[in-house]
């Protein structure tokens, strides 16, 4: 992981399994006081040459001077969804049909948090894993926001329904507009991929289809910038 806010929320969030931090000398007062504010070993932190970490990220990394390895998080289930929302009147997830840019989910890990999203859920084998990147684009957030990886979506979708869903799929052509739908109780909105959109048994699984309410001089939005719109929406009760 890279990047200061990324790395700072991954230190106080005592289910990170914390290996070693690496840092240059600007940035060590703050990461040695932040690790001991949250019970983390000073031990950890070496201070090193900018270009150190530069070769050991990715050409493109923005890291502001401070990397950290650790290991990925642990996933939920979706039996953990079901059970978290099961005391909640209203809650909402969101599910994402073969999105496959770490940046992009990173962003939409921060928008889930800002909106208040019970969780994330992604396919296991079509979706990336936890990278740095996303975790950067995630500005933090991604400590924040229990995240799902399921076999089948079409198959996750109907096992959150009998659990008291409403399953809302985004597609361009639908009918009605999201400031449209309902609310109230819990709802799965479900996104697909720039480009293909939901898959055909991911959306047949849906109760319904909606679109956003924008001009038709464009014909769609970047699908991090159309999930902040989604949720800010399904967020409004």
């Amino acid at each position: 992981m890279y990047g200061r806010h990324a790395v700072l929320a991954a230190l106080a969030n005592p289910a990170r399994k914390k290996s070693k931090i690496l840092c240059t000398g600007e940035n060590a007062d703050e990461l040695r006081k932040h690790c001991l504010e949250h019970n983390v070993s000073p031990d950890l932190l070496n201070i090193v040459d900018r270009k150190e970490i530069d070769r050991i990220l990715p050409r493109e990394a923005v890291h502001q001077g401070v990397a950290f390895y650790t290991a990925p998080l642990e996933g939920a289930t979706l039996e953990d969804i079901c059970i978290m929302a099961d005391s909640r009147l209203n809650c909402h997830v969101l599910i994402l049909d073969q999105v496959t840019d770490p940046q992009n989910i990173g962003a939409i890990i921060r928008s889930c948090v800002a909106f208040d999203t019970l969780a994330l859920i992604m396919q296991d084998k079509n979706a990336p894993e936890e990278t740095g990147a996303m975790a950067k684009a995630a500005a933090g957030t991604i400590e924040h926001l229990p995240l799902c990886r399921v076999t089948n979506l079409s198959r996750a979708v109907r096992q959150l329904k009998e659990a008291g869903f409403w399953s809302v799929g985004m597609d361009g052509y639908a009918q009605t507009t999201i400031d449209k739908i309902d609310k109230n109780g819990k709802i799965a909105i479900i996104m697909g991929s720039e480009g293909k959109g939901m898959r055909r048994l991911v959306e047949e699984a849906c109760d319904s289809t909606v679109r956003l309410p924008i001009s038709e001089r464009v014909e769609s939005l970047n699908v991090s910038t159309a999930a902040a719109i989604a949720l800010y929406e399904v967020n409004k009760k």
